[in-house]
């Protein structure tokens, strides 16, 4: 069966942005919004050398549709990160190949 679709990501709620000078190897989390913010997927599904498996088959699979991402360990786990503007673009195509995407929500009181 294919890793890909008992994968689950969650989107980071924050922003993120390049650290100044390391363009593809360090972020930082970005306060003032930007256009060049970044957002995070981190894997809900896998751990450990798994994760950085199915992550890169990810990447992969974004390369094919021409979205630039790169994966850095956030926080003690792999996270792809891609530009703001890719983020529709980038969830449709890992939707598409049967990654699910969990949705964060509040609970509304009866």
């Amino acid at each position: 069966m294919n890793t890909l679709q008992l994968s689950i990501v969650h989107r980071l709620p924050q922003s993120y942005r390049w650290a100044a000078g390391m363009a593809g190897g360090a972020i930082e989390l970005n306060t003032l919004a930007a256009e060049d913010d970044l957002i995070g997927l981190r894997l809900l599904s896998h751990d450990g050398a798994p994760a950085w498996d199915v992550m890169q088959k990810m990447r992969a699979m974004l390369a094919e549709i021409q979205v630039e991402c790169a994966i850095v360990e956030w926080q003690g786990e792999p996270c792809l990160f891609v530009q703001r503007s890719d983020e529709s673009a980038a969830t449709v195509r890992l939707k598409n190949q049967g990654v699910a995407i969990a949705e964060t929500f509040t609970a509304q009181p009866l």
